[in-house]
């Protein structure tokens, strides 16, 4: 018992860090809101650098009911520290309109740590309950501020559909359950290979698989991005595309190798065609977007559709690629939303339509430079750091002998190239549309200019550092 809660020390932090800001938030109210932020933020950093210190003594934890490996802690890092860049631009966004409580980072600390459980989740109870408490979190977030009806929409439309993804996601737990007899993975696996491939054993696969598609936005399970990014408030939306996307990518992956790697040739058609409809279809319905945060809603689409070429390999690098992927996917979009979080008008009200970013090149530079660095990368153009991780992905298909779902998916990249270079022709070329307010926020302004180096050609020396910690990651399942 001793060993086990070790390996969960990173989530034992940080809901120890809820449950005392939630007793601050009784105490003390709203007045302690911004102390609670960075008091949340020190809690993430914490966990993330414990993280490989538990990761050292790795092992399997309760049972095989969660795993403490190098693949957990790569991931967990991610999602801690997009989580507290998410809190960062909440605190500034929110003090500036209105109606930041102090339960704000008590909501993202327990959704991290129902993310964490889901990276590390070693049996199929132990994956819905980290899912579960995750997406809890993640309804109320999404409609935090209660008094605009377009955040009460997008929370009302989140739960509705999100509880009908769990309710597909459970009956799948239940079918492997029932024809494999036992829900940890290594079991699950073992009863897969014993006797071939039944029936309900696939369509349990196919209903865990639409489960926690839903959460990583694949299609057909996307229908609800666009709506809830636009919904949300900006801070929300931000923290939505970022650490829940990487920890859901994560969770998907290690029940496809893990759990069901002799059932590898059944799942991949289906990651297949998600792959290919994501892409698709995240490229052209962006095309007509007049809204920047449906944009990225679009964009976050195309790109998990990326990443799902990765997992089709079925491969080491093919699962390193994913890990390399999101970690790059995340710094471009947190990059893009923190200056769209920085989109308001004269009097300081938030502004998202693509057509104020008319001639920013002229009224804010250094603005305009950030973003379209963001937006070339986001397209996967070199010498940008988001050429990389298509290559990667190509790469790790051709080798497992998928060339073809390559080839469509180098086709299906010039789609998105359209859009993102949309924003940089209106940004570049078009008149001036009225100058944004200049924002005081010194701390988004370091992260956007961070994020921009990151993403630069100087993210370049990263890159083998980067290669070589999702190799070793993805060593873990195999």
């Amino acid at each position: 018992m001793g060993t086990s809660l070790i390996l969960t020390l990173p989530e034992i932090i940080l809901s120890i860090a809820a449950l005392a800001l939630m007793m601050v938030a009784a105490y003390a109210g709203d007045r302690a809101a911004r102390l609670s932020t960075w008091l949340a933020i020190g809690a993430f950093l914490v966990a993330a650098l414990v993280t490989p210190g538990v990761f050292d003594l790795g092992g399997v934890a309760f049972d095989g009911l969660f795993i403490a490996d190098s693949f957990a802690a790569f991931s967990k890092i991610i999602v801690y520290l997009a989580a507290a860049v998410a809190l960062v631009a909440a605190s500034g966004w929110f003090a500036r309109d209105g109606g930041y409580r102090t339960e704000y980072p008590v909501l993202i600390l327990l959704s991290a740590v129902g993310m964490g459980m889901m990276v590390s989740a070693g049996d199929l109870l132990t994956l819905y309950i980290g899912l579960e408490l995750q997406s809890l979190a993640a309804y109320v977030l999404a409609s935090f501020q209660r008094q605009d009806e377009r955040s009460a929409e997008a929370g009302l439309k989140y739960f509705v559909l999100g509880a009908l993804a769990s309710g597909i996601l459970l009956y799948g737990v239940s079918l492997l359950y029932g024809f494999t007899g036992s829900t940890v993975f290594a079991d699950v696996a073992a009863g897969l290979a014993r006797d071939g491939i039944s029936t309900g054993e696939l369509f349990g696969i196919v209903f865990v698989l639409a489960g926690i598609a839903f959460k990583v936005s694949a299609v057909p399970f996307h229908m609800w991005t666009p709506d809830v990014y636009e919904g949300a408030p900006t801070p929300v939306a931000a923290f939505f595309a970022s650490a829940p996307k990487v920890a859901a990518m994560a969770l998907l992956t290690r029940v496809a190798i893990s759990a069901m790697g002799p059932a590898t040739f059944e799942w991949r058609q289906i990651v297949i065609f998600m792959a290919l409809a994501s892409t698709v279809l995240g490229g052209v319905a962006a095309i007509g977007q007049a809204n920047i945060k449906r944009l990225l809603a679009y964009s976050s689409i195309n790109n998990v559709g990326f990443a799902l070429i990765g997992l089709a390999a079925a491969t080491r690098d093919g699962v390193a690629s994913v890990l390399f992927y999101m970690a790059v996917y995340v710094v471009m979009t947190l990059g893009s939303f923190l200056v769209v979080l920085r989109m308001r008008d004269a009097e300081g009200r938030p502004v998202e339509t693509i057509a104020s970013l008319s001639g920013l090149s002229r009224t804010r530079p250094l603005l305009a430079a950030a973003m379209a660095l963001f937006m070339f990368s986001l397209a996967g153009i070199p010498p940008l750091m988001g050429f990389w991780p298509k290559f990667f992905v190509f790469s790790a298909a051709v080798e497992a002998g998928l060339t073809w779902l390559a080839a469509v998916g180098i086709a299906t990249s010039v789609i998105g190239a359209y859009y993102y270079l949309k924003i940089i022709k209106v940004m570049y070329f078009d008149d001036p549309a009225p100058a944004y307010e200049r924002s005081p926020a010194r701390t988004e302004g370091l992260l956007i200019a961070a994020a921009a180096l990151f993403v630069s050609p100087l993210g370049y020396f990263l890159i083998a550092p980067l290669g070589a910690m999702t190799q070793n990651a993805a060593g873990a399942l195999f």
